[in-house]
């Protein structure tokens, strides 16, 4: 096979092998919402990911059974200020203290949920998140939210090099186009030992 260093216009998908169930101890897992934040969801947001909306019901489901089972929850908020470098490459988005900047009121955390506020794409760049899991004696990591290739990737490297196992529920996580949504579930099976999964309800807590 010869691989071509400029790809065509065609490119294959390599095998993402999808796990049929994950059964994960409630005690040892947290569940990680990433930027499921109105300007990456809602129509009126400023750099809206088309297919954001179709995820929340799958997400709902899974936070319902991951606070019924006493699983950890957390958010990422994707939080910028005046100047922000992040802004020359993508347009204003998630301006502290906005309503762009909220999480979507359909995901609302509850009180004694983490909320991490990052201004990176990795979620535990710049936040309190590995230490909270550590205290918690976390280790594993199921990941939903948003964009699949930037943010959800960039947290689940960084839980990966951090040898949490992840879990990523192809119906919970969204993506920009089909190649980056691919490229993700790609990367987290195999280069990062974690576990994909085609949904949400393939994911049991004990």
């Amino acid at each position: 096979m010869s691989i071509q260093f400029v790809p065509g216009e065609t490119v294959a998908v390599p095998e993402i092998a999808f796990k049929e169930r994950v059964e994960l101890p409630a005690d040892k897992t947290a569940l990680i919402i990433v930027d499921m934040q109105n300007d990456f969801v809602k129509e009126g947001g400023t750099l809206v990911v088309p297919a954001a909306i179709e995820t929340v019901p799958n997400i709902q489901r899974l936070l319902e059974r991951a606070r019924s089972a006493g699983v950890k929850v957390v958010f990422t908020q994707d939080t910028h200020f005046d100047g922000d470098p992040e802004w020359q490459i993508w347009p204003e988005h998630c301006r502290a203290n906005t309503w762009g900047w909220e999480i979507i009121e359909e995901l609302k955390p509850q009180e004694g949920e983490l909320i991490c506020q990052k201004n990176r794409y990795d979620g535990f760049y710049g936040t309190w998140l590995d230490h909270f899991l550590r205290v918690w004696g976390v280790e594993n990591v199921v990941i939903v939210g948003t964009v699949s290739s930037i943010c959800v990737l960039h947290t689940a490297a960084s839980a990966g090099l951090r040898w949490y196992n992840i879990v990523v529920p192809a119906d919970g996580v969204s993506a920009l186009n089909d190649f980056d949504q691919a490229l993700t579930l790609r990367q987290v099976s195999w280069l990062y030992t974690g576990s994909v999964t085609k949904s949400v309800d393939d994911i049991a807590f004990t």
